[in-house]
């Protein structure tokens, strides 16, 4: 299953691991962290950022990878169980809802994480376990967009 959302009845011992982010230029760090999510749980759904949302949060000529070729990188990778695509530009209520909607086990973010707070917010609202998995220390998209002349 690598499209929509995970019905409840499918939550199983370790149970769901819930990710998000923009991932525009896949890189190690990226799987590194895509990887020990994982291992956390049974089943690992990424929520995906939307072009507009990226736009919005990395400035003017991002994102480099349209949603749709993210999408696709990301359900290509062994680890990855599913992936939803976000539309627009989401408030907090949205969020909160679709976390709400998919009842995760377990949020997982990467140290400094942005959206750090909210998302543990949402782990508390919905009884997940909020796990904080150590950055790879590798170069990242932004600079990685800036080497390649994106920004």
């Amino acid at each position: 299953m690598k499209k929509g959302l995970i019905s409840r009845k499918n939550h199983r011992v370790k149970g769901v691991v819930l990710v998000g982010g923009c991932f525009d230029i896949l890189h190690f760090g990226h799987l590194m962290f895509l990887k020990k999510a994982r291992k956390l749980g049974d089943h690992l759904i990424i929520l995906l950022e939307s072009d507009e949302s990226v736009r919005k949060l990395k400035g003017v000529g991002r994102p480099i990878n349209k949603q749709k070729l993210r999408h696709y990188m990301l359900t290509s990778l062994k680890f990855v169980d599913e992936v939803v695509d976000l539309k627009g530009i989401l408030r907090n209520k949205d969020y909160e809802n679709l976390v709400t909607k998919i009842q995760p086990g377990v949020i997982a973010v990467t140290s400094g994480d942005p959206a750090i707070g909210k998302k543990r917010q949402q782990a508390k609202m919905t009884g997940a376990r909020f796990v904080v998995v150590p950055k790879v220390k590798v170069v990242s998209t932004t600079k990685i967009a800036k080497l390649l002349g994106f920004q």
